[in-house]
């Protein structure tokens, strides 16, 4: 994996739970918008807005530097859009890059052809 590809899915891994969270946190906004007086849907609207357009613009870089296979793009993109959907996708990536860098040492050190 070239140093590009992993920064693409670094950034993508680092957006996803903060992109989580903010959905968390306008999904409680919302219920307290109609229960009470407590009105941070615009806000928090926005800052999940601007979290979301980064995780798209993040997963398509990642999936042009990496070559996902459509499944695996479609998962990262289901992910999105699900409220908790962001913390599975951020360990997954996680999980990823780890398995990039133990390959990239075992064919440093000559230990397999991968």
């Amino acid at each position: 994996m070239d140093l590009k590809t992993a920064a693409a899915l670094r950034r993508l891994r680092l957006v996803s739970a903060p992109e989580a969270v903010s959905f968390l946190i306008l999904l409680v906004c919302s219920v307290l918008k109609r229960t009470t007086d407590f009105n941070a849907v615009p806000v928090m609207g926005a800052v999940h807005g601007v979290l979301f357009v980064l995780y798209l613009l993040f997963w398509a870089d990642a999936w042009n530097r990496a070559r996902w296979p459509l499944g695996t793009a479609a998962l990262y993109f289901v992910l999105s859009v699900l409220p908790t959907g962001g913390f599975f996708a951020e360990r997954k990536l996680r999980r990823e890059a780890e398995d990039a860098v133990i390959a990239a040492r075992a064919r440093k050190e000559g230990v397999v052809n991968a």
